[in-house]
């Protein structure tokens, strides 16, 4: 599993709303991740039903998908081809696992 340093913490404590990033992900099946947000949601999703389109279908090939790394600037899922998920996109799709931790 990937891992940023840097949750945010100290910003919840400040009272400021930090921008929801990812801090971990992991791939966990063709078209799946493990991820962690920096507001302590962890979640296991299907990405199948984001990749359409010029930048995403080429993710239809799970070893493609594999090839996923956590963005350390921005705390997002990128790949090799330029493509990049919003960790919102990511935090409204269901988890599979039946509920998030």
């Amino acid at each position: 599993m990937v891992r940023l340093s840097g949750s945010g913490a100290s910003n919840r404590r400040n009272g400021v709303k930090p921008i929801l990033r990812l801090t971990a992900l992991e791939v966990a099946g063709p078209h799946s991740l493990r991820v962690s947000f920096n507001h302590g949601v962890t979640k296991q999703v299907n990405l199948r039903p984001l990749l359409w389109g010029s930048m995403f279908e080429p993710l239809l090939d799970p070893t493609a998908f594999a090839r996923v790394r956590l963005d350390p600037s921005f705390g997002v899922p990128s790949w090799p081809n330029g493509a990049d998920l919003a960790p919102e996109a990511l935090l409204a799709l269901p988890d599979e696992r039946g509920d998030a931790a």
